[in-house]
């Protein structure tokens, strides 16, 4: 295993709020000012994912960087009785968007945030500016094309009645994931696992994994992200993926997924990839420094920084 990386430790001082989106509460984040950055975690972190990013970031534009919580982790509500749906992870998204009253938006996202993310830009672009993502997914999904066989008997069993066990009563997610793709420290581990400390406030994390549109099911799913990749062809603001070596999601180590990456750039013509360096998944707890230097890079070139 990699050692921690001690600068992406629990301390910060952001603005903290929450506000109240669909009846639920949702965690914010921010620092800075200026125009947004808007940065989108996915499963199982929180906002805390960029705590070593977002002060970097905004020293480096002179933009407003702010992280929520989606609903069910970190700080933000955690219904156990709700059913979840992308579109109403979405919805959250904008809403938290609309009370804060942003425009001008640069969206940063890895894993779930991609997808819920670039499903209000593609919706509501002129709010928009430019979306840089990571370890994150645009596509559906099959055995074949994007697990490699090591991930594959795991994310079975996850979706099958023994995901119950894995992800709620025995946190695996937290406990075993997250430590088996990126350096934490002993701290920031405990912040996930105090951020969701009972079988029922785990629940979210199982039903996005349920949610992934994994061969055809659920159909729910796999509607969403064509709707997604119907508006991409059309879509008239810049794209930036930061590519991890050797990455997981599009991973060196299963060509399949970088065949299937291959394809989907034909979808965003202006697509820029750029190269991230050594990393697997969570990047921006692996290496918050390179997260904040190539985000910070993109804004500039793309003439978005106010310094």
């Amino acid at each position: 295993m990699i050692a921690p990386n001690p600068s992406a430790g629990p301390r910060h001082s952001f603005v903290e709020r929450s506000l109240k989106i669909a009846g639920h509460r949702i965690h914010c984040v921010e620092t800075g000012a200026g125009d947004p950055i808007l940065f989108l975690h996915g499963n199982p972190t929180s906002s805390y994912v960029w705590r070593a990013v977002m002060p970097g970031v905004a020293r480096a534009t002179g933009r407003r960087c702010i992280a929520l919580d989606l609903l069910g982790f970190g700080k933000s509500d955690k219904p156990d009785r709700l059913r979840h749906t992308l579109h109403l992870h979405r919805d959250i998204i904008a809403g938290v968007v609309a009370a804060l009253g942003l425009s001008n938006i640069v969206l940063v996202a890895e894993d779930w945030g991609g997808p819920l993310g670039m499903h209000h830009l593609v919706h509501e672009p002129q709010l928009y500016r430019a979306a840089i993502l990571m370890e994150t997914f645009l596509w559906t999904f099959t055995f074949a094309d994007d697990f490699h066989p090591k991930f594959r008997l795991p994310f079975r069993l996850m979706r099958g009645p023994a995901g119950y066990f894995m992800v709620q009563v025995f946190n695996l997610m937290v406990k075993k994931l997250i430590p088996e793709h990126c350096p934490i420290t002993e701290e920031g581990i405990r912040y996930y696992m105090d951020s969701m400390p009972t079988i029922r406030s785990r629940r979210a994390m199982l039903e996005l994994v349920r949610l992934n549109p994994l061969h055809g099911r659920p159909r729910e799913s796999v509607r969403f992200i064509e709707e997604i990749r119907a508006r991409l062809p059309g879509l008239r603001l810049p794209v930036t993926w930061l590519m991890p070596s050797p990455g997981v999601i599009v991973s060196e180590d299963y060509p399949p997924s970088q065949a299937k990456f291959e394809r989907f750039k034909a979808l965003l013509p202006g697509l820029q990839v750029k190269p991230f360096g050594p990393g697997h998944h969570f990047l921006a707890e692996e290496n918050p420094h390179r997260v904040a230097q190539l985000v910070s890079e993109t804004i500039r070139e793309k003439g978005l920084a106010a310094v």
